[in-house]
């Protein structure tokens, strides 16, 4: 049964309860509501609650635990002489678990039958072939292990979701009928769903925290796997990137400092662009503006926010490459060969990137006092001294945050790169050549047909990895300075 119709029958479940809870205690207080301790309304979400908390909590950790039960189980069949030199168990069932979805969808499609998708004798050949007519990427080298595991995790992980939807809808149904039996008119069933409405509000608060972890852990696992086949010290300190996807890395050259030279590269030339407008124009609206012009100029400016990234991949791609290559191509200084470059691209980003720094410093330049301007005025300095001499300083830590949560996000930049800056990885100076990112280089190894299990696709984790913690790096340094700034004035 789909997830969906198993939480609507769990739903449903909880409706019901919440009426006959709801009737059941206006009985037993003799039809007159005056003689509960809670509203009725309290009494059917008790009964709602108690369905609907139980089932949900069983269905999500079936879901989380059923995959590692599942692949624990296939894993200990498949016998050592199916892993390769240079893999290991978990690459090899990441190969299991594609060649099982591959079958799904192509019984799903009609492909295959269940019956061959099932046949223990089936031919390695023949199911390749089919999968790949049904469209199903799967590797040029499947084994008869592969399969044969395959097949189990597809068995296993069915007969897994048909005993979690009977489990899940016998809680519901205990849980209705158990609260059902509970409601009376002295049960304090407001006490109760209070309490429970607090619990579910702590849940809800703390899933961003376990959403974190489970990012970063998904990080380190393949990251670690990445590392079993590549050596980490060619990966940090190599110079070239060269991925050959024509094994399992033998001949590829996996070296990050050329993506991290053209993201930072890139960064800089955004902050180049971002940083002096968005700060003169925070200057400009919260000192000079007046408060019917900055009621205007404000959300026209944040409006640049919204724009989706891709836009402006486009706005590169079809307007700013060719207007920089008739300035500094063949026809101009000569400088510029193409019009994907990283001028391109860094123009484009710091367009971006303006809302970003003007927002930020404008919040903080309107958090320095009145006083200190005041009494700048009263020393006889003029406006422009005043901004110059003292809010700006007073600012400056501030200011100095907003840079950096502009930094992070320049670095973190996917779209305007791919389509502004080109692919090329390289190490040069020259800001009118074709350079390429950490984050552009992530997309590209993932939508590749390289296998899943080879250096070239794992690289993108490792690449991830880096870039994770040099953006979470540069936000708490910003964030640790801009509440120092405010700790000062508070």
């Amino acid at each position: 049964m789909p997830i969906l119709w198993l939480i609507l029958i769990v739903l449903a479940i909880a409706a019901v309860g919440y009426v006959s809870g709801r009737m059941r205690a206006l009985k037993s207080a003799g039809g007159d509501s005056r003689n509960l301790h809670s509203l009725p309304s309290f009494y059917g979400a008790n009964v709602a609650l108690k369905t609907v908390v139980p089932a949900f909590g069983l269905l999500v950790i079936w879901l989380l635990a059923q995959p590692f039960y599942v692949n624990s189980q296939v894993s200990g069949t498949i016998p050592d002489s199916a892993i390769k030199d240079g893999s290991s168990r978990s690459l090899v069932m990441a190969e299991v678990r594609r060649t099982a979805t591959g079958l799904d969808n192509a019984v799903a499609a009609g492909v295959i039958s269940e019956g061959v998708a099932q046949n223990a004798r089936a031919d390695v050949t023949d199911i390749t072939a089919r999968l790949k007519e049904a469209g199903q990427v799967v590797t040029s080298d499947i084994t008869q292990p592969v399969l044969r595991a395959a097949q189990s995790y597809r068995v296993m992980n069915a007969a897994g979701y048909s005993v979690m939807t009977v489990a899940v809808i016998l809680v519901a149904l205990a849980g209705a009928a158990f609260s059902w039996f509970q409601t009376h008119s002295e049960y304090r069933a407001r006490n109760v769903v209070e309490q429970g409405i607090r619990v579910l509000l702590l849940a809800a608060a703390s899933i961003a925290i376990l959403t974190t972890i489970g990012i970063v852990l998904s990080l380190v696992f393949n990251t670690w796997e990445f590392f079993k086949l590549y050596p980490a010290s060619e990966f940090f300190f190599g110079t070239t990137w060269a991925p050959s996807f024509s094994g399992r890395g033998g001949a590829s050259d996996l070296g990050i400092i050329p993506l991290l030279w053209g993201t930072l590269y890139i960064s800089v030339v955004a902050l180049l662009v971002a940083v002096p407008i968005g700060l003169f124009a925070a200057i400009y609206l919260s000192e000079y503006a007046s408060p019917r012009v900055r009621s205007i100029a404000k959300p026209l400016l944040e409006v640049l926010a919204g724009i989706p990234t891709i836009v402006y991949g486009l706005f590169a791609l079809l307007t700013v490459g060719p207007l920089l290559l008739d300035v500094f191509g063949d026809n101009g200084l000569g400088w510029m060969k193409a019009g994907t470059a990283v001028m391109t691209a860094g123009l484009v980003m710091g367009i971006m990137l303006i809302p970003f720094v003007s927002s930020l410093s404008d919040d903080i330049i309107n958090a320095v006092p009145q006083a200190m301007r005041d009494g700048s005025y009263g020393l006889g300095a003029t406006q422009s001294e005043t901004i110059r001499q003292v809010v700006l300083p007073a600012a400056l830590p501030g200011i100095v945050g907003a840079i950096l949560l502009a930094a992070s996000r320049a670095i973190g930049e996917t779209m305007i790169v791919v389509l502004g800056a080109g692919a090329a990885a390289r190490l040069s100076l020259n800001p009118f050549e074709a350079m390429t990112t950490v984050t552009a280089k992530i997309v590209s190894q993932l939508t590749g047909d390289a296998d899943f299990a080879s250096p070239e696709a794992l690289v993108a984790f490792a690449l991830g990895m880096t870039l994770f913690i040099l953006t979470l790096g540069l936000n708490v340094f910003a964030l640790y300075i801009v509440r120092k700034y405010r700790e000062q004035y508070e």
